[in-house]
Parts: structure tokens; C-alpha cells; sequence
């Protein structure tokens, strides 16, 4: 969520009627943040709170959207299950047979038998610790990486995605670079998926590098460690069996 927007929910002090369900709760957001693209909005079982789901991320509410906590975390105290964390993880699933993978780079590890997709921008150095750090020990995957340069923060970014793309072995050419800082060089231009893959990367809300994704439709975001993300393929991989 933008610091402007976390600014605008928490200013927000309203009083009022109680709106008698979700489809009014929905109406009395819209019409305070016209801006905002609220995803779902859902009453919990906990005193009256309501989830909302928009710019990818949760914040409650009450009936009379009096108060809005935004950026904080449910959790059952009982149980002591992040609810927050697993209803992100259902928000936010990603259907990964629809993935156009063709619009990837590959790289097979092993048996390549777990599924792993990075959004990667060539210069960010998260994308590069990840690569670097964490999957360079993970054996038996096969990972798909579509090159999303976020020229906001990296200017050049575009430019050695296109470099990376164009090479005569493109899975070489991105490790070259990830791993070790050579940067492939060719010789003109060809057709690139750079276009396709950012649109691909806002319908899915991707705004950060790296985003992982499962078989399992479950999503990371940032270098987490390779425990992790092995537990991840593990678990996705089983989820398929």
C-alpha cells in the first residue's frame, strides 16, 4: 500500500448510520476513496469486524466504518492462526496454468519436477540476493523468471531485459548477469514479451521484485530464505499429487 493511501485510511474518523450489510459498507468506502479499487469486502466473526480487501491489501472496518485499522495483523487467540496472513494468501492466489510461461526465461535444476515463477527486474538487488543467496541451493526446479524491469527505480533495467532476451541462450545470459554481472552482448534487436509480461504483472497486482509464485497459486514476495522456499515447493508439489 502507497504512503499516500496509508495517509488518506489513517485520517479517516467517520460516524454515522450502521450500513446494513456489505454492499452498503462497499458504497460508503467508494464514495470516501473513489480512488481505491476495493476487491471484497467481508463481515468476520470477530465482534463485528469487516475485512477489506483493496490495493492488495487488508484493513478492517465496523459497521458504521467509524475507524479503519490499516497495516495490522488478526489473530485468533485461541488457535493463535494469523487470519490476516491466511486470507492474503486466498486473496491473492494465482491461477499458475493460466501463466503464459512461454513469455519466461527457464531454468531447470535436476529433475525440475517443482514449479517455481520469479518476477525479476535485472537490477534490483533483492532479485539479485535471491538468485544469488537463496535458489542457487535448491535443487529438482524448474523456474520460469519473466523479466519486469521497474524503470522507476532502475532506469536501465528495460534495457538489459531486452539485452538478456535476445541472446542466443537466454537462460545463460540471465545467469551470467543475476550470478555473476556479465551482461550478454548482442548484436540488434528482436521481438520481446516485456510489453505482455507488465501487463501480465498489474493484472496480477505485482508492484514488487522479487514476487514468487507456487504451483499451488501461493505467492512471496521479497528474497525470503531458501527454507522457505523449498517448504513452499514442497508443499505446492504435494498439493498436486
Amino acid at each position: 500500500m502507497s504512503k499516500k493511501l496509508l495517509g488518506l485510511l489513517l485520517a479517516t474518523l467517520l460516524t454515522g448510520s450502521a450500513y446494513a450489510d456489505e454492499s452498503g459498507l462497499r458504497k460508503a468506502i467508494e464514495a470516501a476513496y473513489p480512488k481505491v479499487k476495493i476487491e471484497s469486502v467481508v463481515k468476520t466473526p470477530y465482534s463485528g469486524l469487516y475485512e477489506v480487501f483493496l490495493d492488495g491489501q487488508i484493513v478492517y472496518t465496523d459497521e458504521k466504518f467509524s475507524f479503519l485499522i490499516v497495516e495490522g495483523r488478526l489473530v485468533d487467540p485461541k488457535s493463535k492462526r494469523d487470519i490476516t496472513g491466511e486470507r492474503l494468501n486466498e486473496l491473492t492466489k494465482v491461477d499458475f496454468s493460466t501463466l503464459p510461461l512461454d513469455q519466461a526465461i527457464k531454468v531447470v535444476k535436476g529433475n525440475g519436477s517443482k514449479k517455481l515463477v520469479v518476477f525479476s527486474d535485472p537490477d534490483c538487488p533483492y532479485c539479485k540476493r535471491l538468485e544469488q543467496k537463496e535458489l542457487i541451493g535448491i535443487s529438482d526446479v524448474t523456474v520460469y523468471t519473466f523479466l519486469y524491469p521497474l524503470e522507476q527505480l532502475h532506469p536501465d533495467s528495460a534495457n538489459k531485459s531486452r539485452a538478456i532476451w535476445c541472446a542466443p541462450d537466454r537462460a545463460k545470459a540471465w545467469e551470467d548477469w543475476i550470478l555473476n554481472a556479465q551482461l550478454v552482448k548482442v548484436s540488434g534487436t528482436c521481438d520481446t514479451p516485456i510489453e505482455k509480461v507488465a501487463e501480465l504483472g498489474r493484472k496480477l497486482g505485482i508492484t514488487s521484485t522479487p514476487t514468487l509464485l507456487f504451483a499451488n497459486g501461493k505467492r512471496m514476495l521479497g528474497a525470503y530464505p531458501a527454507k522457505d522456499i523449498e517448504k513452499a515447493l514442497s508443499e505446492a508439489l504435494a498439493a498436486k499429487k
